[in-house]
C-alpha cells in the first residue's frame, strides 16, 4: 500500500468532516496530493466516512488513472485535480456540504468579509456558477472562481477550501464556515458591516507571520 500517512490523513480529516458538522453522510470529499510523486489520495465514493479505512483511500495520477486501491474514487476527482495541475500553492482540499456556507451557495451569494477570519481564504469568498457535481465544468466553474483565494462555495452545491496541507485546507474550512454563519445571522436581523478591501489585504499579511509555522 502506497501513501499511507496520505490515506491515514484522509481518514482521520473525513471522520473530522462529520465531527465538526461540516456535512452529513457521505457528502463531500477529501484529497492530499504528494507533488513528489505526483500522485493524488482521494476519499472513496459513496462509503461513510466512520468507515472508511486507509486501503479504501484511491490513489490517483493526474490523468485520472487508479494507481492503488479497490474502491471507486470520489466523483468529484477532477474538482480537486485541476487545482494539483495549476496551482503550486494546494495541496491538499476539503469539500464540504457544511449548512451555512452550502445556504450562501444555494442563495449563489458571496462571502464579504464580514470577518477579519474571511481573510483565511483571501478577500472575500466568490460563488462559482452552478454545475452538475462531478462534471469538468464544475470544476472550471470552480477553478476560475477561486482564484487569488484558498475558498470557493460552488453553487447550489457546498464550499471548496485548498491549501498546502490538510490541516490548513481543514482550518479553512471551518473558519469559512463560522463566518457564513455569522453573516447569515447578522443579515437575518440587519444590515452587516463590511470590512473593506485595504483591512483585509492587511489581514491576509498578518496572518502570513501568524502562529507557530512561520515558514510554512
Amino acid at each position: 500500500m502506497i501513501l499511507i500517512e496520505e490515506r491515514e490523513k484522509v481518514v482521520e480529516y473525513g471522520i473530522r468532516l462529520v465531527t465538526a458538522n461540516l456535512t452529513k453522510g457521505t457528502g463531500g470529499n477529501i484529497s492530499i496530493f504528494n507533488r513528489d510523486k505526483k500522485l493524488m489520495a482521494i476519499s472513496p465514493s459513496g462509503i461513510e466516512y466512520e468507515k472508511i479505512k486507509p486501503k479504501d483511500v484511491v490513489i490517483m495520477s493526474l490523468d485520472g488513472d487508479i494507481i492503488d486501491g479497490e474502491r471507486a474514487p470520489s466523483s468529484e476527482f477532477l474538482l480537486h485535480k485541476i487545482f494539483y495541475e495549476n496551482r503550486d500553492d494546494i495541496s491538499a482540499m476539503v469539500h464540504t456540504h457544511s449548512r451555512y456556507a452550502t445556504t450562501l451557495a444555494c442563495l449563489n451569494w458571496a462571502l464579504p468579509p464580514i470577518h477579519y477570519m474571511v481573510a483565511v481564504a483571501g478577500i472575500d469568498v466568490r460563488c462559482a456558477k452552478y454545475a452538475t457535481f462531478g462534471t469538468r465544468e464544475l470544476a472550471i466553474n470552480a477553478y476560475e472562481a477561486m482564484v487569488d483565494r484558498k475558498a470557493v462555495l460552488l453553487a447550489n452545491h457546498g464550499l471548496l477550501a485548498g491549501d498546502m496541507t490538510i490541516e490548513r485546507a481543514f482550518n479553512i474550512a471551518e473558519e469559512i464556515e463560522y463566518c457564513a454563519e455569522l453573516y447569515y445571522r447578522a443579515k437575518s436581523i440587519g444590515d452587516p458591516i463590511i470590512l473593506n478591501n485595504e483591512e483585509m489585504s492587511n489581514m491576509i499579511e498578518k496572518f502570513k507571520s501568524y502562529g507557530q509555522n512561520k515558514n510554512n
